[in-house]
């Protein structure tokens, strides 16, 4: 006869198991797991939504501003300095146990109005850029994990743009390189030494001229001791059609630098059908683009973040961008439910916490 306390012990031991073996049901969780982080790119206007809040910390376990800490909300003249916005992502990541990554320092879009028109010389740029890195990472120094510090500095050939910071006018580094990128790297690392600094891309997902090019300069800046910590692969995708066999080469090869890697912008748009509908085939390509990306990440473990350029197709920037021709991008539809890409995501990133 079986003694009554064995039989409680083995069922505990039997439901202990079971609980332990249990699949993780949300990104966030499998990313706990899996010693991932995994993130979306917000607005913090949207945090009254109880359907948006609700989501987002129960899916994610880091956030980044869309626009909260871009220099034409920050500074909207040249004497004030308006960290409200980003306040509130700080706040709300904190009280959900959410990391949280800064976009970004210098890039040159979405300047204020005063910036691009205020015919500064260089000297005036340069010290307008030095106090604005300084300002805002020592504002958020000990709550913002890591910074883009530099935005898309290349052209689609992998030169330098064009930009307030190179060389209209620029900061007195004009053809000379990579040499105003390492500056602004120099800066923010003066500015709070803790925070990770990634140079961010768009377009050099996989092996490309412009991919050759980041590769190049960052190669540069670790062998020369500037303080660069990894880079951030934007992935957005426009195409079905879009090829994901380079990625893992290119994560490796930035990786073996020593630096990391984070996906930070990945969406993948589809072509909207009659009624604004999508095609399950479409779908289910959006969800194996979703798939072969993520896996790319976690099987090369210097690749230590993912994030989507928001997270729900409510709120995108691609129905705008496409002036209507494109969109369902993100892994969660305009109701908040899941879509083959999100389900896509889970599973890859469950695959590494099981390893």
């Amino acid at each position: 006869m079986t003694c009554p306390k064995i039989f409680v012990l083995l069922s505990l031991s039997v439901l202990l198991a079971a609980a332990t073996a249990a699949p993780p049901v949300t990104l966030r969780q499998a990313a706990d797991k899996a010693g991932i982080l995994v993130g979306a790119a917000v607005r913090p206007s949207l945090f009254s939504e109880p359907a948006y809040s609700a989501t987002l910390a129960r899916e994610f376990n880091m956030v980044e501003p869309e626009d909260a800490m871009k220099w034409w909300v920050v500074r909207r003249d040249a004497d004030t300095f308006d960290f409200r916005q980003g306040d509130e992502i700080v706040a709300f990541a904190q009280a959900h146990g959410m990391r949280v990554r800064g976009h970004c320092l210098v890039w040159d879009h979405n300047n204020p109005e005063w910036l691009a028109r205020g015919h500064f010389g260089t000297d005036q740029m340069s010290q307008l850029l030095q106090q604005h890195i300084i300002r805002v990472m020592q504002h958020y120094a000990g709550q913002v994990f890591a910074w883009d510090v530099v935005n898309e500095a290349l052209d689609e050939d992998g030169r330098f743009k064009d930009s307030p910071w190179y060389n209209r006018p620029g900061i007195g580094l004009a053809g000379k390189g990579s040499a105003y990128v390492e500056q602004a790297f120099r800066w923010a690392h003066q500015a709070d030494p803790k925070a990770l600094l990634f140079y961010n891309e768009a377009e050099a997902e996989g092996l490309n001229g412009k991919s050759d090019a980041v590769y190049a300069m960052v190669k540069d800046f670790k062998i020369r001791g500037v303080p660069i910590d990894g880079v951030g692969l934007q992935m957005h995708i426009p195409g079905l059609d879009f090829d994901t066999s380079q990625i893992s080469p290119n994560i490796k090869r930035l990786t073996a630098l020593g630096l990391q890697v984070h996906v930070t912008e990945l969406d993948v748009s589809l072509p909207i059908g009659s009624g604004g509908s999508f095609s399950k085939d479409d779908l289910q390509r959006q969800a194996e683009i979703y798939r072969a990306i993520v896996r790319a990440c976690v099987e090369n473990p210097g690749c230590t973040a993912i994030q989507t350029w928001g997270f729900t197709d409510k709120y995108s920037w691609i129905g705008s961008h496409s002036h209507g021709t494109r969109g369902g991008a993100l892994p969660f539809d305009r109701l908040y439910q899941p879509k083959p890409a999100y389900e896509a995501m889970l599973e890859e990133i469950a695959r590494r916490s099981s390893r």
